[in-house]
This record gives structure tokens, sequence and C-alpha cells, in this order.
């Protein structure tokens, strides 16, 4: 084969690699609404992605319907909160496909809306130990294999209630205002093992979760003046998870993206 005919199959077999060809990826709570929406895209970009949710039957559904896109899925019945499910999580991702390149720490709780000081101790410690300890240490397992691959890309999803406190979801807003700090955390300390650590601050999407919110007077009088024209869609969320994964963004790392249409702005 002549050095031309060599450089142009090399450049075409480039351009037909999907940006994250062959790459392992876990994604929590991810069978239905923005998780599903990130583990389809990543898969729909080349990873190999292991799926999980709390119901089996959940798992099931999701894992079966991706299968039937053509897409590269397995599933998993997994509590975050639970250290036995964290284990099994990571120990299948490394039975199923040998490796874990990217990890995304989707799964989180908010048991209470209402009033803050009606809040009770009970509240708290399930919304810091779902939203916060649990996603530390579902990262601190992951890592070590994670760093064998020499690289990697951690997304966390968050929330704009973490830069924009709400009362009515306290305790949920200041976790959120937490995995902000454990983002920029994790991004310095994994920065030289070439892991990536990003989050996500998402706005209103159109989930369960949202449309609860929205039903919330005290809540919908404050958020309404900040701009929002629609919800967005849990799709809109995927595509720049991707991006956050690939080698497109290899030197983005500690950042809090909001992905808010315009309800967060910052200089």
């Amino acid at each position: 084969m002549s050095q031309e005919n060599y450089l142009i199959k090399s450049n075409a077999s480039a351009k037909n690699r999907k940006p994250l060809q062959d790459k392992v990826a876990i994604v929590t709570g991810s069978t239905y609404g923005i998780g599903f929406a990130i583990a389809r895209r990543l898969a729909q970009d080349g990873a190999h992605v292991l799926l999980c949710s709390r119901k089996t039957e959940n798992v099931d559904k999701a894992v079966q319907q991706l299968k039937e896109e053509g897409l590269s899925i397995s599933g998993i019945p997994c509590h975050v909160g639970n250290e036995k499910d964290r284990e099994k999580l990571v120990a299948m991702a490394l039975v199923t496909y040998g490796k874990i390149d990217i990890l995304i720490c989707n799964a989180a709780v908010n048991p209470f809306v209402g009033p803050l000081f009606e809040t009770t101790e009970e509240v708290w410690k399930k919304v810091f130990h779902v939203n916060v300890i649990s996603t530390f240490l579902l990262i601190k397992l992951a890592v070590p294999h994670i760093q064998k691959q020499g690289s990697g890309s951690i997304i966390i999803c968050s929330s704009v209630a973490g830069y924009l406190p709400q009362p009515y979801i306290g305790p949920y807003s200041i976790a959120k205002t937490s995995v902000h700090g454990l983002t920029n955390m994790l991004a310095q300390a994994l920065r030289f093992m070439n892991i990536r650590v990003n989050s996500l601050v998402l706005g209103l999407i159109n989930t369960s979760f949202s449309k609860v919110i929205l039903k919330t007077p005290e809540i919908e009088s404050k958020l309404i003046p900040l701009g929002i024209h629609r919800l967005g869609e849990p799709e809109e969320c995927a595509g720049i998870a991707s991006f956050l994964c690939s080698e497109d963004a290899s030197y983005i790392n500690g950042e809090n993206i909001g992905v808010t249409g315009g309800m967060l702005g910052r200089l």
C-alpha cells in the first residue's frame, strides 16, 4: 500500500471513530430522566455503559430499551447509599468490561419540600449521605481502576439550586453547594493522575423532580422572574456530558458547568 493510500485509509478510520469508542462508563441513577439520557448518549458515542438504579424492574426495562437501539448496555440494581451496592456496581463493570474509564454520578435524593425550619435531622442525614458522602465514596472506589487506564473522566450532576439557594429545598440546595466544592477538591486531588472531574449545574429540566418544584408556589415565585421560558430536556444535558468525557474536553477540569437555559450567569 502506498503512503498516500495508507494516509487516506488512516484518516477515514479516524473520521469514523466515535468520540468515546470502547470507553467503559458507569452512570448512576440512570434508568429514566437525565441519567438515562446520558447513558444513551455515551453509548451512542461509542462507550460500553453500565447503568443502575435502585429497582430491578427499572434497570431491566432501561437495559432492554437501549439494547433494542443497538447500544452496548448492561445494568445492575444499586442504591448508591449502600456500601455493598457500590462495591457490586464497580465489580460488575470490571467483570463485564474489564475496566472503567468514565464515572457519571447522577443519583440523588430530595425527600423534603417545605419550610426550612420544618426539616428534620433524618432529612439532612439522608440528603447529605446520598448526594455528597456516597458520591465521594463511589468515586473513591472507582478511582484506582480509572487510574489504571492512564486517564479518565468523572462527572457529578449538580443543580442550580447550589448557586441560587431555595429554602423550600434547603438541605438539597446546600448539598448541591457542597457538590460544587467537592468537584473542585477532587479535580485538584486527581489531576496528577490525569483524571478530570467536572460537574453539570443543571437548571429546571423536564423531570418529575422539576415538576414538583414548579408546583411549590414559594419556589415558583422566585424562579419565574429569572427568565425561565421553558424546561430543559434531559437530552440537552446528555451532549455536554459526553463532550466532557471526550478528548475534546481534555483541558477542562474542576469546572461547575451551568446547563440552565440562562438561569445562571456569572462573570
